[in-house]
């Protein structure tokens, strides 16, 4: 389906991102018959409702099973079950979420905080709101579960400001739970109290990295923290926290149910990789069917794109593609049979990042995309160091030069310089180097594109010339 741009405005105004999430089909994969709570933990009960919204529903479909049998065994027992599965962190780390948790402080007597991050910024994702929208028990029942096992008593969700929708049914959900005695002291008659509240954040795409999520939470400006202290030492208000992506979260009242043996033998119904579970996998850009789907370990690119994205367009050839998001590298067609998975995919030179593919035709000039990804890093840096807040807008500075034709020799040997002065331990934190991931594949797999329009803009002479001097100089 595709809107008009009054349209989009229009459904802006109701909370509605372009995307167009709640007016086209998503894809999960799964049916009635075959999607269960052992198949598709994720999304099996988008496989009987478009939505579940009420706790009655959500009950009817083994809602709040894991939670009691939670509460019926010592936190300590729940904690090593999680360790056990190694839920790799679903926000782009792939971080274990059980080890995390094990790193949190003792208790003293103190608060003790779990904050989910539902700040969903990065460009091409969008599966954590589909979780939100759709199921916001299972992320909640998730979230009591998790505070148990590390013992936390208060909560927050910090999501996206224009996730209104997500918020409104997360708000809803929260108010219910807490008039049946799921959410505030001593739920279902135990020991056990923790509150929850929905926190909605101003913008901003650092606030994806926990400790600038953390100090906006806090109400301070979104930069990152030094580390150590880590947040499971000092985090919200110099307490104890963790901080769980939403997908993450979404995966631990199954694993309760069943247990770390059968989460780890997920991937086998593929036999290539053994990172254990699913994940939300999609794809966007000019394919025939763009939407998620939830997968196990295991599916190449090839297969996302073809077999459930429909392929490309018609008309349409396969010139790059990203991983999960716009802060990984670009890949190539010689690149789709490689397993989307966090180790092949860093193998093959690149992230697994989100899941998400961002696919590219060969009708799209790297120069100008790159440049409009390199836009959006410039202005979502928070300016706290000085190789992000001034390199980053230089890069943009020298693609606007190649891309309107006023490019010079050596511009892109200055973009490769920035590529080496952005990178990991020379900046305060991921941001510049995510940034930079995109940059430097796109000149290591396109660089006739931009000496091209370099060429176009000096002449070949000079070009020619200034390889002469390089020569020489040798």
């Amino acid at each position: 389906m595709r809107l008009t741009v009054s349209e989009q405005i229009a459904l802006r105004s109701q909370g509605k991102a372009p995307s167009q999430l709640n007016n086209q089909r998503i894809a999960i994969y799964g049916d009635k018959a075959t999607a269960t709570s052992e198949t598709k933990p994720l999304t099996w009960r988008l496989a009987h409702h478009d939505a579940v919204l009420d706790l009655a529903t959500y009950e009817s479909l083994r809602g709040f099973e894991a939670l009691k049998m939670a509460l019926k065994q010592p936190p300590e027992a729940t904690l090593t079950t999680i360790k056990e599965a190694v839920v790799k962190g679903r926000g782009g780390a792939g971080f274990p979420a059980g080890i995390k948790w094990s790193l949190m402080a003792p208790p003293d007597g103190g608060p003790r905080y779990l904050v989910c991050n539902a700040d969903e910024m990065e460009p091409g994702t969008f599966k954590d709101r589909l979780l939100m929208e759709r199921l916001p028990f299972q992320l909640i029942e998730g979230m009591l579960i998790s505070a148990y096992a590390i013992g936390a008593n208060a909560g927050y969700i910090f999501i996206r400001g224009e996730y209104i929708l997500a918020a409104e049914r997360l708000n809803a959900a929260i108010e219910e739970l807490r008039a049946n005695n799921l959410v505030g002291d001593n739920i279902l008659g135990t020991d056990f109290s923790f509150d929850l509240h929905v926190h909605t954040g101003a913008g901003r795409y650092i606030c994806g990295e926990e400790t600038a999520l953390i100090n906006c939470l806090e109400g301070r400006r979104a930069n990152p923290r030094t580390k150590p202290p880590f947040p499971q030492v000092a985090g919200a208000w110099g307490r104890p926290t963790v901080v769980n992506n939403v997908e993450t979260l979404h995966n631990v009242s199954a694993i309760i149910l069943h247990g770390s043996k059968w989460y780890q033998d997920l991937p086998k119904a593929k036999g290539v990789v053994e990172t254990p579970g699913t994940k939300l996998f999609g794809c966007s850009g000019l394919v025939n069917d763009p939407g998620l789907w939830e997968l196990p370990f295991g599916y190449t690119a090839r297969e996302i794109i073809e077999d459930f994205a429909g392929g490309m367009q018609e008309g349409r050839t396969l010139k790059a593609w990203l991983p999960g998001g716009a802060s990984t590298d670009f890949l190539t067609a010689e690149h789709l049979d490689t397993v989307v998975d966090f180790d092949t995919i860093q193998k093959a030179g690149s992230r697994m990042g989100t899941g998400l593919i961002m696919v590219v035709d060969e009708e799209q000039d790297m120069v100008p995309l790159v440049r409009n990804l390199e836009i959006f890093f410039q202005r979502e840096s928070c300016g706290f160091c000085t190789p992000c807040r001034d390199g980053l807008p230089w890069g943009v500075k020298l693609l606007t030069a190649i891309n309107d034709g006023e490019g010079q020799v050596g511009d892109v040997e200055k973009l490769e310089g920035l590529t080496r002065d952005l990178w990991i331990g020379k900046t305060f934190c991921a941001h510049a180097p995510g940034a930079m991931e995109p940059l430097m594949s796109a000149i290591k797999y396109f660089r006739p594109e931009f000496d091209q329009k370099i060429a176009q803009a000096v002449g070949v002479e000079v070009i020619d010339a200034a390889a002469n001097q390089q020569l020489d100089v040798k």
